[in-house]
């Protein structure tokens, strides 16, 4: 028989001098469930359990790697987004909370909508974004971008977990003349953190997630943002823009849509109070 006691106070040992506790009983629970196949009750009585020894040893192995600070997600090749999974590894950014939100918004503005409207994703990477849409809306005009081969390998696969229907396509967003297909909604979260902000942010993040889905240059922090306005003024077909956006270019990242002539233009914040959402009508 296995002591979990054991196992769980040598957890917490190893990993206090990093995380706050309440991270790592969650850490311990979502492994010792996933990895462990323990029961809510088995690991609420603390009780002694047989394990398999190839188990154990994978428990051990995340809890290294959890010690050496790499996301949970990535050592358990999963994330959850809106209820649904999404497997996820290095090539893609984790999905976040303020995503959801983005996508919430979509979905309340769209909650009256009868009209089957066609959206793309710009920079989709793990396809979290356009699969729950596709989901959640029962849409067959979902479509999303990326540049990278291994974000849409894992995209595709996620949409065929998800059992959805979306077209992807690869390209370079900075360098396309237009999109790769006429859409009435664009939505996107984009490169927007600025070099010089590297500084704040935590390591996990810094040392694990894709740079190229994360960075932007000091001297052009909007590029991206610049580019998508460019494309959505020049698609006839589109209406209105969805963006996650950098809390701290809110204002600056507004103006730039109204500079383009947008008719208007909506900041939106997230849980935290900060705006970190932007909509634009043409």
């Amino acid at each position: 028989m296995t002591d979990l006691n054991k196992i769980k106070s040598d957890f917490f040992d190893v990993l206090k001098p990093i995380y706050e506790v309440e991270e790592i009983n969650n850490f311990y629970k979502w492994l010792a469930e996933d990895l462990l196949n323990l029961s809510k009750l088995d690991l609420m009585m603390n009780s002694g359990v047989q394990l398999e020894s190839s188990a154990l040893e994978q428990f051990k192995n995340a809890q290294n790697r959890l010690q050496a600070e790499e996301p949970i997600q990535y050592i358990l090749g999963y994330a959850e987004f809106f209820g649904l999974n999404f497997k996820v590894n290095p090539a893609v950014l984790i999905p976040r909370p303020e995503t959801e939100e983005l996508v919430e918004w979509i979905l309340e503005d769209l909650k009256t909508n009868k009209n089957n409207l066609s959206i793309l994703d710009l920079g989709t990477g793990s396809g979290c974004i356009p699969i729950t849409l596709a989901k959640k809306l029962n849409s067959k005009q979902i479509s999303a971008l990326d540049i990278s081969t291994e974000a849409l390998e894992l995209a595709k696969a996620n949409a065929k977990l998800n059992q959805v229907q979306v077209e992807f396509f690869q390209a370079d967003l900075l360098a396309i003349g237009k999109l790769p297909i006429s859409a009435e909604i664009l939505v996107s979260n984009p490169p927007y953190v600025k070099q010089d902000e590297k500084l704040q942010m935590q390591k996990n993040v810094l040392n694990n997630e894709p740079h190229l889905a994360l960075f932007v240059e000091n001297n052009d922090p909007l590029i991206f943002y610049r580019k998508i306005a460019e494309l959505a003024i020049k698609s006839i077909k589109t209406e209105v823009i969805y963006l996650e956006i950098n809390q701290y270019l809110a204002e600056d990242t507004k103006l730039l849509f109204v500079d383009f002539g947008f008719k208007s233009v909506e900041l939106k914040k997230d849980f935290r109070g900060n705006f970190r959402m932007l909509k634009a009508f043409k």
